[in-house]
């Protein structure tokens, strides 16, 4: 190989950005990190945007996929700063009625509660809990023959399913239909679309094996301590660098986008093939989020007790409406009601805010694009469920699809998935090639959210696409996932 100012570049310092530039660090590489904001983290950054003394997450808020990812549990990061709280009640989703199911992260305990759904509960959740541990390798991977091909196809045959079919299947109680509704909904698709049922059940079964954990501090500490640990290595990061061409870049044997395939048609497109070009213009991307947070003068009245002690909330009612509510979105409809996600971590992590006040954070899905201001339909959910919350608002911030994408250019539209996850994006996501991280360009690599397996806070695109270029280009591997 001939001279280069590094061996790799990595472009963009989200979680899969930094997992990429660990991975090739640790290999031995000289590694540049490129970042366009001030700060590093991409979804990851916590700041006062209400009141000084309120320390809200920007974006990403709740890790289920962060403390037990397969990459991210083998880095020293505890060393590095990284400190996680884990609520005694993962998530809450209550009702009309007054009451609320709980996801605990005892799996009998939750079954229990579930009433005459709770063998039905088990069925669904047991078999993929006990499994993880050696599924969890090839879920959160590109799509290949996996090494536990029976535990895979049991998880698969459920996964595969939309949520609502598996909802009619096993559950008939409000508690159980709801929980599991709400779950889905994290897949931000309509609930009768296949493959809902993956998210669901991967976040049901990171619950009773790991919690939902808060990192204390905020979303910022994980950034911070992969970047500590990457200096550490020697590795070298730039912050206030905005790629907009590769002639910007410092010569290097290959180059890692943390970036979807839009961004990476406008910064390398000239050097694509024409099929690939192609194939990331027809790539697409799913409905959009409008985010609210709020400094409170206490925490939130929530109704029912599971809801007072829980880091999520679901805000939602019944699987029905839900439902509806997603489907609705998706045909460019914005709900009176809509399925609102929400977060208190000052509940369990008092650096958030000042003495006996609080902070919340919250979001629902809108159209991709939407310019709407959902703050009053979100604030009526809360209100609903949790009488009293307007009373102690003393700030909000509000974010539509539009700030979104400005403040991190990988939400396009507000999506903050990377791209929509449908049957077909699923595993082939951004295009269906022998390798999803690979560019038709030599050197060039796809390490976002964009490429298998997709969104989340847990490093794993980045670490396959690290392992594919250091495989191509250098002749090595990345170190084998424990």
């Amino acid at each position: 190989m001939g001279k280069r100012d590094f061996d790799a570049v990595v472009v963009g310092s989200g979680p899969n950005g930094l997992a990429a530039a660990i991975t090739l660090q640790e290999a031995g590489l000289n590694v540049l990190l490129v970042e366009a904001k001030d700060t590093i983290g991409g979804g990851l950054r916590t700041k006062e945007l209400t009141l000084p003394g309120f320390h809200h997450d920007v974006c990403s808020a709740i890790h289920p996929l962060a403390a037990q990812s397969p990459y991210f549990k083998n880095l020293p990061l505890h060393q590095h700063g990284l400190e996680y709280i884990y609520p005694s009640v993962a998530a809450a989703h209550p009702f009309d009625n007054g009451t609320a199911a709980a996801l605990l992260p005892s799996l009998a305990e939750t079954a229990q509660r579930l009433g005459t759904d709770a063998k039905a509960y088990h069925r669904v959740t047991e078999a993929l809990v006990k499994d993880w541990p050696q599924l969890a390798p090839a879920v959160l991977g590109p799509l290949r023959f996996p090494r536990h091909p029976i535990a895979m196809a049991q998880f698969g045959l459920k996964a595969m399913a939309p949520a609502t079919t598996l909802a009619n299947h096993y559950f008939k109680t409000l508690d159980a239909r709801g929980l599991w509704a709400g779950m889905a909904a994290h897949s931000i698709i309509p609930l009768s679309h296949m493959a809902t049922s993956a998210i669901g059940l991967v976040l049901m079964a990171q619950a009773h094996l790991h919690g939902w954990p808060l990192p204390k501090g905020g979303s910022q500490s994980i950034a911070n301590a992969l970047a500590s640990y990457f200096t550490s290595l020697g590795g070298k990061i730039e912050t206030g660098f905005h790629v907009k061409s590769l002639a910007q870049l410092p010569s290097s044997h290959a180059v890692l986008f943390d970036v979807t395939p839009r961004q990476l048609l406008e910064i390398a497109g000239d050097s694509l093939s024409s099929l690939y070009q192609w194939q990331l213009k027809r790539y697409r991307y799913g409905m959009g989020v409008f985010k609210v947070d709020w400094a409170l003068s206490g925490p939130i009245p929530f109704t029912a007790a599971e809801c007072r002690n829980a880091g999520t909330v679901h805000l939602g009612n019944t699987l029905e409406e839900i439902a509806a509510s997603e489907q609705a979105t998706w045909h460019g409809q914005h709900p009176e009601k809509p399925f609102v996600l929400l977060a208190q971590q000052s509940l369990f992590d008092p650096t958030r805010a000042p003495e006996g006040q609080h902070t919340a954070w919250a979001y629902c899905h809108v159209p991709n694009g939407s310019t709407q201001d959902m703050t009053q339909a979100i604030e009526r959910q809360v209100e609903r469920f949790a009488p009293g919350f307007r009373d102690l608002i003393l700030a909000r911030h509000t974010m539509n699809t539009g700030q979104m994408e400005a403040y991190n250019p990988n939400y396009i539209g507000g999506d903050i998935n990377g791209g929509v996850i449908s049957l077909s994006q699923l595993f082939t996501r951004p295009a269906l090639r022998p390798s999803p991280y690979r560019t038709s360009a030599r050197g060039l690599y796809l390490c976002s959210s964009s490429t298998p397996p997709g969104g989340g806070v847990h490093g794993m695109c980045g670490y396959h696409a690290a392992d594919q270029a250091l495989k191509d280009v250098f002749g090595l591997r990345a170190k084998k996932l424990s």
